[in-house]
């Protein structure tokens, strides 16, 4: 029987010079497919053809048997490429040349390959009609809408994109208030339940305000919400979500690695310092597929920075992948946080490939600087070379109903083990954020990156690196020692500054846990308060805690500041409370090479004799990026079971403090650098027990009494640094 030529008219071949075994080896299984079905085409030989004439149109095939078509269909199921071997052994069985089992094997495939577009097409199209249908039901539906407020038609296709914001961010206000509400209507009056795996710093308490002496344009004074259930309302993410959160984590990954290692054209270095830049052009470029643009209303900051740090590379990893250890060593820049959910814990028993979604507020220590709230992925990965990554990348995509006023870029570090137990650290820090709401005199110093930027992680991770390794000393200077008689009572003394330390950072900032209440005054020096309720809290007095705070600009650089804060021969000059005494250090342990970084133990010996000598626990720290002087008064008897090396969690602490902050980037005189222009931006902060029974109502009196105390201190300060 004869068909018409397999080959269309514009393949033509010339097999004058090669068989016909050649040519079709020449061709690759899958880039051609024959066209006859189960008919195969007898090939002519090339001995029989003549080199000038075409070859014929018309070829013999012949017909396989039922039994030839069964044992092939068999075989194609469970082998559709055959090779060489097992095309000859087939053609054997079915007396059949090899070259017909090839073709027939091409003909199957192309068969199947035809029969499953057919069956994807058929699936589009009606996926096709579902989306059409759809489409018309959402216009007949939106045609039909009427206004919430006025019942008329709602005018949707007129809606201006400022009021579609204004829509969008009055209902997120709505569900704010409700939410808060909820919260205080469950907890006033009631003792939180302390959530020990969750962050912010140690348990905190609700607040019953029993305010009723403020004017009504006052307000009553604001308390701080348990962040914990403000935290716990944040859900995690949905089984929809996840494969998204993962391919963002991956790329997310991608990126942090990128932008570490590549230097020019990517970050364009100063030619003043040794700073640098992120090129956003070159960043768009490189990364096309990223977040996308940047969000209306948001500026841009990126920045990256590197150091050695005094920690094995593997506890680092598990510092920063565990959230109470990461938001505790990160205190000064992260108020509260907490895991959501593990997506992965990791693999051979480390946090290789862990993945977990988090929620976290990121601080300055001043109520004048609005905090940055984001909802995050954290992945972490060991690279080929023995390098760590950590990443975080915002989700606040998958919450189109939130208005971010914060979004994380591809954001964390590189970590690289290096000799004797320390790790080479690079850091990159790349968010977008609102400044809109932040006081004047703080502009300068968060636009410039130095407020949240890299150089800022980095410089703390070193200092509380140093002061990790200072607990884990053995060896106790001998300058050290004072009253400190064992290594446990010097690990006991340390573990109270610390938890000193992280109260009177939760405490500071602008935490959307808290609700300051800002007292009259001249502007960016206002006094703001604040209440807590302290009940069956070992760590805090039993009453009603009155907070305040205060930040203001002066014009004394941030060294000498901190430096005759943290000083105990000029603390008569500045702190009310110890009422003109001599005070003097009993113990000193030092955090760290820089003698600024320290713990002391205080001594006030009053001048009035019928008073009792009081104690004070101050802890001190300095780096490039700011300082702190935080201190508390404690109990004689309980400081002498610490010493002992006894547990300091029982010991009551209200902490107050400083913290001392550039007002700016660093400026360079004669290349010499100096930071901002000089000048400094303290913010100074008091708790005070103002009723030792909790039921009790606050007073207008204690509110005034605690308005006086910080502006006396604050112009104490000023009369004794306040000249360059």
């Amino acid at each position: 029987m004869f068909q018409p030529n397999m080959f269309d008219s514009h393949h033509s071949f010339d097999m004058s010079h090669k068989t016909p075994e050649d040519d079709l080896d020449m061709l690759r299984d899958d880039d051609y497919e024959s066209k006859s079905g189960t008919d195969i085409m007898e090939a002519p030989s090339g001995d029989d053809q003549d080199p000038n004439q075409r070859p014929n149109k018309k070829k013999r095939y012949h017909r396989h048997t039922q039994h030839q078509i069964q044992e092939m269909e068999s075989f194609f199921k469970e082998c559709p490429h055959p090779d060489d071997k097992q095309r000859k052994e087939l053609g054997r069985r079915l007396s059949l040349e090899p070259l017909q089992v090839k073709f027939w094997f091409q003909n199957k495939r192309t068969q199947m390959k035809a029969q499953h577009e057919r069956h994807e097409n058929t699936q589009l199209r009606n996926e096709n009609e579902k989306l059409r249908s759809e489409n018309i039901r959402y216009k007949e539906a939106l045609a039909n809408a009427t206004c919430p407020n006025c019942g008329g038609p709602a005018a949707i296709g007129e809606m201006s994109f400022d009021e579609q914001q204004l829509r969008i961010e009055n209902a997120r206000l709505r569900e704010e208030i409700d939410r808060i509400s909820g919260i205080a209507a469950k907890y006033v009056g009631k003792p939180m339940l302390n959530y020990p795996n969750m962050s912010p710093h140690g348990p905190t308490r609700s607040l019953d305000q029993g305010v009723t002496s403020f004017s009504p344009q006052q307000g009553m004074v604001g308390e701080m919400f348990g962040a914990n259930d403000l935290l716990r309302s944040v859900s995690g993410p949905t089984e929809a979500d996840k494969p998204i959160i993962i391919e963002l984590a991956v790329a997310a990954m991608e990126e942090l690695i990128r932008m570490a290692q590549v230097n020019e054209p990517l970050w364009i270095p100063s030619s003043e310092n040794s700073s640098e830049t992120l090129s956003e052009d070159e960043y768009l470029r490189m990364f096309p597929r990223g977040m996308g643009p940047k969000q209306l209303g948001l500026k841009s900051e990126a920045s990256r920075e590197s150091a050695v740090v005094i920690m094995n590379h593997i506890t680092l990893v598990e510092l920063l992948m565990d959230v109470n250890q990461w938001s505790n060593v990160f205190s000064g820049i992260v108020s509260r946080a907490m895991t959501l959910e593990v997506l992965s814990t990791g693999v051979a028993g480390n946090y290789n490939g862990a993945l977990q979604v988090m929620s976290a507020e990121f601080q300055v220590p001043s109520p004048l600087v609005p905090t940055r709230e984001n909802y995050f992925v954290r992945y972490c990965k060991q690279h080929a070379d023995g390098t760590w990554a950590v990443v975080d990348v915002s989700l606040d995509n998958l919450r189109p109903s939130s208005v971010s006023r914060s979004r994380r870029r591809p954001s964390g570090c590189l970590i690289q083990e290096q000799p004797n137990g320390y790790s080479k650290v690079t850091w990159v820090e790349h968010v977008e954020f609102d400044d809109r709401a932040v006081h004047n005199i703080y502009k300068l110093l968060v636009n410039s990156g130095l407020a949240f930027g890299a150089k800022r992680w980095v410089a703390t991770l070193d200092r509380q690196c140093e002061r990790l390794a200072s607990v884990m000393a053995n060896n106790i200077p001998s300058g050290d020692v004072g009253v400190i008689t064992t290594p446990e009572g010097r690990k006991s003394m340390l573990k109270l500054a610390e938890r000193m330390v992280l109260s009177f950072c939760s405490g500071v900032g602008a935490s959307t846990a808290h609700t300051w209440t800002t007292l009259s005054g001249s502007g960016a020096d206002d006094v703001r308060v604040m209440t807590r309720k302290s009940m069956d809290d070992p760590g805090r007095p039993p009453g009603i805690v009155l907070s305040a705070a205060t930040s203001f600009w002066i014009p004394v650089q941030p060294k000498r500041v901190f430096e005759f804060l943290r000083d105990e021969n000029s603390r008569s000059e500045w702190d009310i409370l110890s009422n003109g005494g001599l005070v003097q250090e009993m113990a000193h342990i030092a955090n760290g090479p820089d003698p600024g970084n320290c713990v002391s133990l205080l001594r006030v010996n009053s001048a009035n004799s019928s008073q009792s000598n009081m104690l004070i626990l101050q802890e001190s720290s300095s780096d490039s990026t700011g300082s702190y002087v935080i201190y508390a008064p404690v109990d004689i008897q309980a400081m002498n079971v610490v010493l002992s090396g006894g547990d300091p969690d029982y010991v009551a602490l209200l902490p107050s403090g400083f913290a001392i902050l550039p007002d700016g980037p660093v400026q360079y005189q004669g290349g010499i650098p100096e930071v901002g222009t000089g000048g400094s931006l303290l913010t100074v902060a008091f708790q005070i027990l103002v009723d030792s029974v909790p039921t009790a109502k606050l007073s207008l009196g204690s509110v005034a009494t605690v308005n006086s105390l910080i502006k006396c201190t604050v112009e104490r300060i000023k009369a004794a640094v306040g000249s360059p």
